[in-house]
């Protein structure tokens, strides 16, 4: 087991172990969102849980969304609470300015915020465009990219229609917010690693043991021996372009029905 995954259980355990000591509001929400976290399998999961937590717990979050950059370079929103967000996160894309673009470039914790959109000299394209939809201040915070490749990035978005709508300490709200997600985004694609490997691994013994099957059917038939035998499969599966673990398997599992022709 690896020492993420030994982290993640050691975790659980002490979240399960003082989930009933008495919280404030705001703890009690970032508790409700370490138990969805930990018990979430899919980074779509994940990603729902960390949108409808930030649009909860920070008073002037309109809408949120999450930013996503892919190997390629490319941005894209796989999730938000409302489908406004996909049209403010496009306008950061299409002009390559924007916070979410910002954050998403940029390895480790990284954030960017404006009161004021329509007046925002880092962003003279989306700024403006963003407040013409009504929304005049946005917070996006970097989600910690995964160590292994494919080493995807993102940010959480955050808009507000209020001027000043977003403060500082809704920055740290947000990034504690990120830095959990990111945790658990890494443990999901653990447990796909895991479940993959683990089925490559059933696959591989299931071929295994059907060709010793075949194998032994053609020892049987043709009293030869076990290298002889894998021969002929590995033949016929050139000659017929077929499998070498599917012609084992039409052997092994109809070799009755041959034998009646």
């Amino acid at each position: 087991m690896s020492s993420s995954s030994q982290d993640w259980i050691q975790d659980k355990q002490q979240f399960a172990a003082t989930e009933h000591s008495p919280l404030g509001p705001l703890a009690h929400q970032f508790a409700e969102l370490t138990r969805n976290l930990l018990n979430a399998t899919t980074a779509a999961g994940v990603l729902k849980q960390l949108v409808i937590t930030a649009h909860e717990v920070i008073p002037n979050a309109d809408v949120v969304s999450v930013t996503l950059r892919g190997p390629n370079g490319d941005y894209h929103t796989p999730m938000e609470t409302d489908p406004i967000a996909d049209e403010l996160d496009q306008l950061q894309y299409d002009f390559d300015e924007g916070p979410c673009v910002d954050a998403a470039r940029k390895p480790g914790p990284a954030t960017g915020r404006s009161a004021d959109l329509a007046h925002e000299p880092r962003w003279p394209k989306f700024g403006p465009a963003t407040a013409e939809r009504g929304y005049n201040s946005v917070l996006s915070t970097a989600l910690l990219p995964e160590a292994r490749p494919p080493q995807m990035s993102g940010a959480l978005n955050i808009y507000s229609r209020e001027l000043d709508g977003l403060s500082n300490a809704d920055g740290d709200i947000a990034l504690l917010l990120a830095t959990h997600a990111s945790l658990a985004l890494a443990h999901t694609q653990a447990l796909t690693n895991a479940e993959l490997q683990t089925a490559h691994l059933r696959k591989a013994i299931d071929s295994r043991d059907v060709i010793g099957q075949a194998k032994g059917i053609l020892m049987q038939r043709r009293g030869i021996t076990a290298p002889e035998a894998f021969d002929v499969l590995r033949q016929a599966s050139q000659e017929l372009n077929v499998k070498l673990a599917e012609l084992a398997s039409t052997l092994a599992t109809r070799h009755a029905d041959l034998d009646r022709r």
